[in-house]
């Protein structure tokens, strides 16, 4: 699976313009005082002014043998997330996955994570290792917290024909693959967004997933999810 498009609400709009434009230094493709929209990777991703806080957990995929560089990279731009022990790398076994963790401009809680499996290093002829939003691949984690893990997860294989991945259908599962990712966990167990004190919330989004020959457009919204067109590709 991939994550072609993916539109976010926010209610602090300006501040998180700000930081993909002045922090980041991405460029922005479209603005307006509703929403702005940006290129990262393969995926356009909007974020869309609410009234209402909305919370999220996403996560950017990077070149498996830049972990090191973006971290340089990133921490010369904002703070990086602490772990125990005041380090800043997750590393997770099952998964073959390095992470490091940030906030956006509206403490939405961020991931750079890279993939050992996928082997997607980044070959730069100079010898250089220096990293730079080039090598940011795309969105490829998005969080959709339920309370009914193994219900969602059916639907995403009904609607999507997407399949359960790793975890559980009692605190965390997953659904997709390591090209795009569904997380899934169960908010009335796993209370926080790893690693921080981020409540763990089930806000609305709406998306665009390539899967197979087909493109979904789908809508996440009060924990159900709705497959609004489907088109091949």
């Amino acid at each position: 699976m991939k994550i072609r498009e993916l539109t976010l609400f926010t209610n602090r709009l300006t501040d998180q313009l700000y930081f993909y434009k002045k922090t980041l230094g991405f460029e922005i493709s479209k603005t307006s005082v509703r929403n702005f929209t940006l290129q990262i990777g393969f995926t356009k991703i909007t974020f869309e002014s609410s009234e209402q806080k909305h919370t999220y957990h996403y996560c950017f995929l990077i070149p498996s043998n830049q972990l090191e560089a973006a971290i340089k990279w990133l921490s010369s731009r904002l703070d990086i997330i602490k772990i125990e022990d005041e380090r800043i790398i997750q590393n997770f076994e099952s998964w073959n996955a390095d992470s490091i963790y940030f906030y956006d401009g509206a403490k939405n809680v961020v991931e750079f994570i890279v993939r050992y499996d996928l082997k997607n290093e980044h070959k730069n002829e100079t010898g250089k290792k220096e990293f730079d939003l080039s090598q940011i691949l795309c969105v490829n984690e998005i969080g959709m917290p339920t309370k009914n893990i193994e219900e969602l997860n059916q639907a995403l294989e009904k609607e999507l024909n997407t399949k359960f991945w790793k975890g559980d259908y009692d605190r965390f599962g997953t659904n997709g693959t390591q090209d795009g990712l569904f997380l899934l966990p169960n908010y009335e167990v796993k209370k926080e967004w790893f690693p921080t004190d981020t409540p763990l919330e089930s806000s609305p989004f709406y998306g665009i997933f390539e899967v197979g020959d087909y493109l979904y457009a789908m809508q996440y919204r009060k924990e159900k999810m709705n497959v609004f067109d489907k088109m091949k590709l």
